[in-house]
């Protein structure tokens, strides 16, 4: 082969060592939630960098066959070119023919190795992790492609990989992991926050990771502290009890225990003198759901959701009925307090 065409050969194996590199890094480093949107929008590209994103060790099979096979051409192709277009110049100096072997081929491996590392890994690496999603988009089609084309030896490779996995006791992912948990988000907030690139003032953040720690008894009304209506009031006591203490809903009890509760809204059609006095009918109010003291407070929070209900039950292991959650206080977990529409501002 002519030596000038060998290192065009050399040119050309290092972009395609480079392309196998980057595309195995973009794969493994890019984040599934900024390729979903467009692969929801229509894009063909971003479906099929999902399809490489959820078979990433066949990426990496093709990544790595590629890589090897682009090294050994490199190595069998250009080398041997490079070394020979040195041994010219080198012959001018007189010396002798072991020497001048000697020097050209340490010369060829000191550069060849210096462009293999530098322009056909670090630098397509470094490119994949500092633009992953745009890489992914770019070089996981192709990728994908190849891995199509020589199915049978690629799933040969990875099958022969994850079988020595096995024998390590090491279960084979499909699918680089892209999720965090909920420890990690936590960290990394944290991490944000400290070097000044997360700005976090009312701590809405912090409270919410502390929110999905937290249970019904932390937050729970026990009921001692309750501002309750009893069986039989009248729509005359509860606009006593929102003058007097400014709040919306009141829990109704029945000998203590709580039976139910009310909103104002529910009695303000009972506007006839009659009706002002004479007790409420029980149908009209509210359900209470039940939950137990251990229950995670974003369980409870669901179950109020579902149901619709802004108040809720709480017992104990026993089963006795020791408080009331309510739903301001949970959303007070998250976004701080938050002030009954009704209530009375106070200094």
């Amino acid at each position: 082969m002519n030596d000038w065409l060998g290192l065009v050969w050399l040119v050309v194996l290092l972009i395609l060592n480079g392309f196998f590199v980057a595309a195995e890094f973009a794969v493994i480093s890019a984040r599934r939630s900024q390729i979903e949107p467009r692969a929801i929008s229509g894009s063909r590209t971003a479906r099929t960098a999902l399809k490489a994103m959820e078979n990433a060790t066949l990426m990496l099979a093709t990544s790595q066959l590629g890589i090897t096979v682009c090294s050994l051409l490199i190595l069998g192709v250009s080398e041997p070119s490079l070394h020979h277009l040195l041994q010219g110049p080198l012959e001018l100096t007189g010396w002798s023919v072991g020497w001048i072997d000697s020097i050209a081929f340490a010369v060829t491996l000191i550069l060849v190795s210096f462009l293999h590392v530098v322009f056909g890994e670090m630098v397509p690496k470094n490119l994949s992790f500092s633009v992953p999603d745009r890489a992914v988009l770019l070089l996981a089609p192709p990728l994908y492609g190849l891995s199509i084309v020589f199915h049978p030896v690629i799933v040969a490779l990875n099958a022969s990989a994850n079988g020595v996995l096995r024998v390590f006791g090491v279960t084979p992912k499909r699918e680089a992991i892209s999720t965090f948990t909920i420890d990690e988000v936590a960290t990394i907030v944290a991490t944000s926050r400290s070097e000044g690139v997360l700005q976090d003032d009312r701590d809405g953040l912090a409270a919410a990771f502390e929110f999905t720690a937290k249970q019904v008894k932390d937050v729970e009304i026990p009921l001692d502290k309750l501002v309750t209506l009893t069986v039989g009031f009248t729509p005359e006591d509860v606009e006593h009890a929102v003058s007097q203490n400014g709040f919306s809903r009141y829990v109704i009890t029945d000998d203590s225990i709580p039976i139910g509760y009310i909103h104002l809204k529910d009695v303000l059609d009972l506007e006839s003198a009659a009706e002002y006095q004479q007790p409420v009918p029980l149908k009209r109010t509210r359900k209470l759901i039940r939950v137990t003291q251990d229950t995670e407070l974003e369980d409870a929070l669901a179950a109020m959701r579902r149901t619709g209900e802004h108040l809720a039950q709480v017992s104990n292991a026993n089963g006795e009925t020791v408080g009331v959650l309510f739903l301001e206080d949970i959303i007070e977990e998250l976004v701080g307090e938050v002030q009954d529409a009704t209530r009375r501002l106070r200094p």
